[in-house]
């Protein structure tokens, strides 16, 4: 384990901490049983290394304190709703869901990619939903709520909705109508959105 691995998961820990929310220490006992500080952040995209989901968490949490600042400064009434310990929250723990979700690649998989000229095409990792496939920020949400974490509503539908359009089962006229109502009514909602999308595809995008 390197020294930067160990830096980013202790300034995981000081972050969420410094929120003091009742819960806080048993969502890391949780995160670290399941595997949350090794994880890559995607099979083959943004961070697909191991750690990489602990450093897309902070760099979502960079992001969306700095996208808050700029939206209070713009609209000082979003101060209330866009308090410091739902963004911290929101952003840290939006993809608890991915902690156990991906496995390395097999070894037998990866040979005989090698034998067919197409190593360069296999992910490092596939994804495996095993016992828990709720869905995406569903079950982020569930696994905290389960494991003793005081979540706020706005919290609850930022984690939900986090992935916006992209989380749409079949284009539901039902699921688009409750997407669309979250984003009205909780700022929250948007915030994170943005700020995972920015970090995903413009910090962490390897192909710039």
């Amino acid at each position: 384990m390197n020294n930067t691995y160990k830096d980013k998961k202790e300034e995981f820990y000081q972050r969420l901490r410094s929120t003091k929310r009742e819960g806080i220490e048993e969502i890391l006992t949780l995160l670290e049983g399941l595997g949350f500080f090794k994880a890559p952040a995607s099979t083959r995209f943004h961070l697909n290394y191991e750690g990489g989901l602990v450093e897309h968490s902070l760099n979502v949490c960079d992001v969306a304190l700095e996208i808050r600042e700029v939206m209070i400064k713009m609209d000082e009434s979003l101060m209330d709703r866009l308090s410091v310990d739902s963004v911290i929250i929101a952003s840290l723990l939006h993809d608890t869901c991915k902690a156990d979700i991906y496995k390395p690649t097999s070894v037998g998989i990866s040979k005989m990619a090698k034998m067919i000229g197409q190593a360069s095409k296999v992910p490092p990792y596939i994804v495996d939903y095993g016992s828990h496939p709720f869905g995406h920020g569903e079950k982020s949400v569930i696994l905290l709520l389960q494991n003793g974490l005081k979540l706020t509503n706005d919290e609850m539908l930022a984690i939900r909705w986090h992935m916006s359009a992209w989380d749409l089962p079949f284009q539901s006229h039902d699921i688009l109508g409750n997407i669309n109502k979250a984003k009205n009514i909780c700022p929250l909602v948007t915030l994170i959105q943005s700020a995972d999308g920015l970090a995903s595809h413009i910090l962490e995008n390897k192909h710039t």
